[in-house]
């Protein structure tokens, strides 16, 4: 075996490993949807809390904000077509815009510097972008989807805010603590 096919395996063993990991990854996404989801405001039922987002944040980080979109698009069309498929194409959607955007503007941040504190700006940032971005989406999308006027989405802005704000800090912060731990297994 000359040196250079040698290091060819090697390179495609880690790229492997990789497909491996952030399978692994997906499947935890998943599998936390389906074990927990509740309601974060009553009078909005239908805006449910999941720790989805912590596998594909985790990932992210240790991959970078490309693998992060990749991870949310592959963990967005999966949850939609089981999990939660209820909510159908207009979860998927919305789904790989928020988490999409949280995780690449997170991403973005740290892989410039990874530090913990780049971690923390990272998710603040991600999480802002979220919210922003999906005030815009729910008065775009959800009118075309739900057959609702775009006045009732924006009555029920301050609960949608609240809710992404809610789940990007809460998964955000989990991720932060948790990251480190297993950053070890994922770069191996």
């Amino acid at each position: 075996m000359t040196e250079q096919t040698g290091q060819q395996n090697v390179t495609v063993n880690k790229r492997t490993m990789k497909i491996v990991k952030m399978g692994v990854l997906v499947a935890i996404s998943v599998a936390l949807v389906y074990l927990i989801h509740f309601p974060i405001f009553p009078a909005v039922a239908f805006l449910e809390y999941d720790p989805a987002d912590i596998a594909i944040l985790i990932g992210t980080f240790a991959f970078g904000p490309l693998a992060g979109l990749v991870l949310t698009l592959v963990t967005s069309l999966i949850q939609g077509l089981t999990v939660s498929a209820g909510s159908g194409l207009y979860g998927i959607l919305m789904h790989v815009i928020a988490t999409g955007v949280l995780s690449v503007v997170a991403g973005t941040v740290y892989h410039r510097n990874k530090t913990r504190k780049n971690a923390v700006i990272g998710l603040v940032l991600g999480m802002a972008a979220m919210a922003v971005v999906m005030m815009g989406a729910n008065m775009v999308i959800t009118p075309m989807f739900m057959g609702v006027p775009a006045s009732a989405v924006w009555e029920l802005m301050p609960f949608i805010v609240g809710f992404n704000v809610l789940k990007a800090g809460i998964n955000g912060a989990i991720t932060f603590v948790l990251y480190k731990r297993i950053a070890r297994f994922l770069r191996r």
